[in-house]
């Protein structure tokens, strides 16, 4: 029997799903190319950026708290969340431009305040309650998108700080949101959705290391101009190594296409190295440690939570 590893650590849930989800998105395969001449596409020598800015953010839940709301108590999140910027250019080589942390107490309840803590502030997070949500995924949810601002603050003070007019910023996950930021792209490392027809889907497959598809537009809720790409090492598996990379919709896209190709492939990991190689890039595995190291020691910060809910005196 003969059989592939794929390097992707199960822990991280998979790279790709084994059944990908019938996407509703619609699907214009023509942007760089006809539908009919899709095919593998070579590097191109292009302009190397004078900068690559990497954009992250991590989140941590530190306790799970219950607001009291007269008759009854809500659910609530006390988290940590950071987001920043790493920096690779020739002058200072790889380094942590920018750093934001912070914390929240994420609620359903419209009045909460913050948490004072020994170790902090954790600053209410309000969000609606849904009926047709369960309760920790609205604020799981909620959590996320306040981690998605924390980022994109990040990415606009690297661009203030730390851009150059040549650079290259660099997301990871989807763009949306950050879509206006000029020269960026978004780095898709997982696959949950089947967006091409099965013809042009095996050129995916066919992919060499280095290689990518041709520039499709996809548009759900927003559009945007998208293509996959294959990062080394040599794959073992149909799907090793594949991530999407997708820029705002527009006449630049291919040309972030051409320079993503050129630029990304140096920065992929090796499986020694990092359990998500290769589409765990160095640069975000680094800022992601950063990060982390700032969200503070975990037991310190729930230890303050419980001295601080044990401070507070009921009302009557």
């Amino acid at each position: 029997m003969r059989f592939s590893v794929d390097p992707w650590d199960p822990s991280y849930g998979a790279s790709l799903d084994t059944e990908l989800g019938a996407s509703s998105a619609l699907v214009d395969p023509d942007v760089e190319v006809p539908a009919r001449r899709w095919a593998p596409i070579d590097p191109m020598p292009v302009a190397q950026p004078a900068a690559v800015l990497f954009v992250d953010g991590v989140r941590r839940v530190d306790a799970q708290v219950w607001v009291d709301q007269g008759q009854e108590s809500a659910l609530a999140l006390c988290a940590s969340y950071a987001a920043g910027v790493m920096c690779c250019c020739p002058e200072q080589g790889a380094h942590l431009a920018v750093a934001e942390v912070r914390r929240g107490l994420v609620t359903t309840v419209a009045d909460a305040s913050g948490i004072d803590t020994a170790a902090g502030t954790y600053e209410a997070v309000p969000t609606a309650a849904r009926a047709d949500v369960a309760p920790m995924q609205v604020l799981s949810l909620a959590l996320q998108r306040a981690l998605g601002e924390v980022e994109l603050a990040a990415a606009e003070l690297a661009r203030v700080g730390a851009g150059e007019p040549d650079d290259l910023l660099v997301v990871d996950g989807p763009l949306r949101g950050r879509a206006h930021l000029p020269r960026a792209i978004g780095f898709v490392k997982s696959h949950r959705s089947d967006y091409l027809p099965p013809q042009l889907g095996a050129v995916v497959a066919e992919l060499r290391p280095g290689q990518r598809t041709p520039v499709f537009a996809l548009g759900t809720s927003w559009e945007r101009h998208t293509w996959y790409l294959r990062l080394p090492p040599a794959p073992g598996t149909p799907w090793a190594g594949i991530v999407r990379v997708e820029a705002p919709a527009g006449p630049a896209s291919v040309e972030l296409a051409a320079r993503s190709q050129a630029t990304l492939v140096r920065y992929a990991s090796t499986e020694y190295k990092d359990s998500r190689a290769p589409q765990n890039l160095y640069p975000i595995a680094g800022l992601e440690r950063a990060l982390r190291r700032r969200l503070g020691e975990p037991a310190v910060l729930y230890r303050a939570l419980r001295r601080a809910a044990a401070q507070v005196v009921p009302a009557g």
